[in-house]
């Protein structure tokens, strides 16, 4: 499902080109759940970015579901990004002045769904939040706005989840509520998980456990890094 293959990363500061990823190698089957930890500014974020399409490496490859999203276009990578990953972020990145539903609808109307509403609105509804359809982000708890991004991120049942830190806003209790829901969808879609988090305990849950330093996977447990 998704194949790196050598990856750096290196980006221009005004000290001077900073490598980020520094020769990342990974395999992760289909299917699979993966927890990634590491200290802050280790290349976690960017390894994600670079797996969804949203950092292009330096040098390497890029392989999700048999494509190198490396050699597409940037129209050609939005449309695989949009048909084939979910992203849940730290920050919910969900429209103001846009309800519930229609945050959840937009990806899918950007996809010609013409179900679009229809499949928010279940998805919605998933995550427990088929009272609050009409509700402004504003309106909403951080718990909730975090369920209205996860529903958006997985309405289209894609095929790979990449979530960084999504419960880094979020009070203990909440953000226990939203990475069981997190993992019930991924159960029940058999979508693969990539989940960044700082709680080693949470990362345990996976399947598999990655550890990056320095721009580099240290340690894995529970499979191979490459």
């Amino acid at each position: 499902m998704i194949t790196l293959d050598d990856v750096h990363l290196t980006l221009d500061s005004s000290a001077g080109p900073v490598d980020i990823l520094r020769g990342v190698s990974l395999s992760v089957e289909a299917g699979e759940a993966v927890g990634v930890v590491g200290p802050s500014g280790s290349g976690k974020s960017t390894m994600l970015a670079a797996i969804a399409g949203l950092e292009r490496p330096t040098s390497g490859t890029v392989h999700i579901n048999g494509t190198d999203i490396t050699a597409l276009d940037e129209d050609a990578l939005a449309r695989f990004r949009r048909d084939t990953i979910g992203v849940v972020f730290q920050t919910f990145h969900l429209i103001p002045t846009m309800t519930a539903l229609e945050n959840v609808a937009v990806p899918l109307e950007l996809a010609g769904r013409a179900d679009a509403f229809e499949v928010a609105r279940d998805g919605l509804a998933a995550v427990g939040l088929r009272d609050r359809l009409t509700h402004y982000p504003g309106q909403l708890s951080g718990g909730e706005q975090q369920r209205v991004a996860l529903a958006r991120a997985v309405a289209a049942r894609p095929k790979l989840i990449l979530a960084d830190e999504p419960t880094g806003n979020l009070d203990q209790a909440t953000g226990h509520e939203v990475i069981e829901l997190m993992f019930r969808i991924q159960a029940e879609t058999g979508a693969t998980l990539v989940l960044i988090t700082h709680d080693p305990e949470l990362a345990e849950r996976c399947g598999r456990r990655l550890h990056i330093v320095d721009g580099m996977i240290t340690a894995t447990n529970g499979g191979a890094a490459g």
